[in-house]
């Protein structure tokens, strides 16, 4: 069974987001979908080892930020490759309140939810969220699971709905490549570049880390 299959599906990248006593936190996410018109009505499905999943529970409320194919790098690396728990997301990346609910600036539109209902699976909460505010259209494009993918050559982490474990990481599309080049492995997000050495100045394309954080893997 071949499930990268799915990936024909269609997803966005977003950035849910809530409240822990105050405090914003928020993560990745890729399945979002409106469900109703009138009145307006989301469901997104969050893994249940998100730290945003049982805030979103005790909160009530969530926003879902639309990312655009133009969002910093950094905005997935801190929403997708770490845990709200142990860090403060929202330290430096922009973002304002809406309905007293964090929503970003590097987005091309925004939906704030009072949380309506759920539906429990194995591994996610499904919220199904009003709609209480929504806007920010900037016009931007937005980013497809399949864009991130294809484009970015990123990684699923391991919470999303769509990850699949025989996923390998993706080397960068201009580097050199073969099975006797030396391989760099990013320690935050798995994305790998091939090639003698990392290129000065180098970043990671997916969660915006220097070459520091990549681990050397020789051929």
């Amino acid at each position: 069974m071949d499930l990268k299959a799915l990936y024909n599906l269609s997803y966005g990248v977003y950035v849910t987001a809530t409240l822990d006593k105050g405090r914003p936190v928020g993560c990745v996410t890729n399945s979002v979908m409106q469900v109703t018109a009138s009145p307006a009505t989301v469901a997104v499905s969050v893994n249940h080892d998100n730290f945003t999943n049982r805030c979103i529970q005790e909160n009530g409320y969530f926003s879902v930020s639309i990312l655009t194919t133009q969002a910093s790098p950094a905005v997935i690396g801190t929403f997708g490759f770490s845990s709200s728990k142990h860090t403060d997301k929202f330290e430096n990346i922009p973002y304002r309140t809406v309905q007293g609910i964090p929503v970003l600036q590097d987005c091309c539109g925004y939906i704030v939810c009072r949380v309506m209902d759920k539906m429990e699976s194995s591994t996610h909460t499904v919220f199904l969220g009003e709609v209480v505010d929504a806007g920010g259209y900037t016009g931007d494009e937005p980013m497809t699971y399949a864009y991130y993918h294809n484009v970015i050559k990123g990684k699923s982490p391991k919470n999303a709905p769509t990850y699949v474990p025989e996923d390998s990481p993706a080397p960068a599309p201009d580097a050199p490549k073969g099975k006797n080049t030396t391989r760099w492995v990013c320690s935050i997000c798995g994305y790998v570049y091939e090639g003698d050495k990392l290129p000065e100045g180098f970043v990671c394309p997916i969660c915006g880390q220097p070459a520091s954080a990549f681990v050397k893997q020789e051929p």
